[in-house]
């Protein structure tokens, strides 16, 4: 903050403690939605993106042919990469794409153009980071998201976010998962039934099959109950993912009403003024 004051900035947001990178983030769209701003542009602290791209990022949204823009780095090509955390860059965004229904190849890039419309809809539940939350999210909204390429400065200084890279897979991953599970409760827990119920159709069809044809026959009821036991908690994952669902859809009728109640305060924001 203090280095933006002394460049001359016109709009300063500061939190009082560390509330964590999504919260900034969360912090900076409705501080630049107050401000009337019809196209947002994130952005990280260490200068990794280069700020010339800002045109060629925001060009899709001011087109009308994304809601949302993220600029793909070259990570094949950044010398500060190591060769392990390439290969973390690409299965992440991988499993990201796999989740999320998008089809961005730098998923933690956090350099970033936004509509207005769709900075409204956002939410991160997460404090870790908001990059794959929010790619998830906008694949579940229906909103329409691309990448541009962009190129990167050199190293300033090391990320204070990711401390190691075991660290950043692991809360990644959680990230992703917990992600999932809210914006596409049925899928998740439906994938999950299927496990346990599956295993449970192998061991039930194996019991039958020695049971009508191999003789002499052999009790083999431990083997079906296994089987029925494992079909019945399939069973009750596949209830949850119809609750899930249910409560889903509530979440999203309270999600459109918080849209357009921010929408009406925004535009009567912009009138006042």
């Amino acid at each position: 903050s203090e280095v933006a004051r002394e460049l001359g900035v016109d709009h300063i947001v500061r939190h009082r403690r560390n509330r964590g990178l999504a919260a900034a983030f969360l912090t900076g769209l409705d501080t630049a939605l107050k401000a009337g701003a019809d196209v947002i542009v994130n952005t990280d602290a260490d200068n990794q993106y280069q700020a010339s791209y800002i045109p060629a990022i925001t060009a899709p949204v001011l087109a009308g042919k994304a809601d949302i823009v993220v600029g793909e780095r070259p990570i094949e090509s950044v010398p500060e990469f190591s060769g392990l955390k390439k290969r973390l860059q690409r299965l992440g965004s991988w499993v990201v794409r796999k989740f999320s229904g998008t089809d961005i190849l730098d998923a933690a890039s956090g350099f970033r153009a936004f509509d207005r419309e769709a900075a409204m809809k956002l939410h991160v539940y997460g404090k870790y980071t908001y990059t794959m939350e929010t790619l998830i999210q906008a694949g579940a909204e229906g909103l329409s998201v691309m990448s541009v390429p962009i190129d990167v400065n050199p190293q300033t200084r090391e990320s204070r976010l990711v401390k190691s890279s075991f660290a950043y897979v692991r809360r990644s991953a959680s990230t992703i998962i917990r992600s999932y599970a809210i914006y596409r409760p049925f899928r998740f827990f439906a994938k999950i039934a299927a496990i346990p119920a599956l295993a449970g159709v192998v061991l039930v069809v194996r019991w039958l099959y020695y049971f009508w044809f191999v003789t002499p026959y052999e009790s083999r009821v431990p083997s079906l109950v296994a089987g029925a036991v494992l079909i019945l908690v399939g069973i009750q994952f596949l209830m949850i993912a119809f609750l899930a669902e249910m409560i889903s859809i509530s979440r999203r009728l309270l999600s459109e009403s918080r849209f357009l109640a921010r929408q009406a305060e925004l535009d009567a924001g912009s009138h006042h003024s």
